[in-house]
């Protein structure tokens, strides 16, 4: 997946929130994103998962994509279970296999009590916990979470940080931004920062592949991505730490 030149801005001639933006976002690859509170983190990702359209440059090469935002529309008329599965439903899976993966993300969060609860009566962290799980349930090629820890127990803050690992050892892309600073410490392949309309790599983060060659060598945040046998590894061995 690519983003070139992509800026955007709300209204006719409103300010820009990011602009001249170059990124890559290779398949096998855990990228977080930081900035100040306003900066446009969470615009940036809206892009990429494809939520909002960018006001200037082009995105390409977006796989199957999965968002989980920052806050849930616990309005919705579903129960736990019955909103899952019709993601699922969405996200091309069939109904006994949406039904089941909803079940299985249900248990796996600790909120499988809940299943036929309207989601207008979940409590905040049971609702945080339904949201995470819809993204999950199809194994998107590339998962997108803006502050999705927040709201979850410590239990399944455990279960979420297993569940990247797990994604990104299987050759899906995760791009998350969260406000505590130690949140999956070590893990990113690199760290890129929001700043005055522009996304920057912060120094020592970046992979030294990144700078070698590739589409994105020499400009933007493009980078070459290790192995996926390499990724596999790594993943399996924080799991068994």
């Amino acid at each position: 997946m690519r983003l070139r030149g992509v800026g955007r801005r709300y209204g006719l001639g409103g300010p820009w929130v990011l602009r001249g933006v170059d990124l890559e976002v290779p398949p096998g690859s855990l990228t977080r994103v930081q900035g100040r509170n306003g900066s446009g983190k969470s615009t940036l990702l809206r892009l990429l998962a494809g939520i909002d359209a960018p006001s200037a440059g082009r995105i390409t090469g977006r796989p199957p994509t999965a968002y989980v935002p920052e806050r849930f529309p616990a309005e919705l008329p579903f129960s736990a279970l019955g909103y899952l599965t019709h993601l699922g439903r969405i996200h091309g899976l069939s109904r006994a296999a949406a039904a089941r993966g909803a079940g299985e993300w249900l248990e796996r969060f600790g909120a499988d009590g809940y299943a036929g609860t309207p989601l207008a009566e979940l409590s905040k962290g049971t609702s945080q916990k339904v949201a995470v799980a819809q993204a999950l349930l199809a194994a998107p090629g590339l998962l997108v979470l803006d502050e999705a820890w927040t709201g979850l127990d410590q239990a399944a803050r455990r279960v979420l940080d297993t569940a990247v690992a797990e994604r990104v050892a299987d050759g899906g892309a995760v791009v998350f931004v969260d406000h505590d600073p130690r949140r999956l410490a070590g893990a990113p392949d690199r760290v890129l920062r929001v700043a005055e309309t522009r996304l920057e790599p912060v120094d020592g983060t970046v992979r030294p592949s990144a700078a070698q060659d590739g589409p994105g060598a020499g400009r933007g945040c493009g980078w070459r991505p290790r192995t996926a046998g390499g990724r596999a590894a790594r993943a399996g061995g924080r799991g068994g730490a």
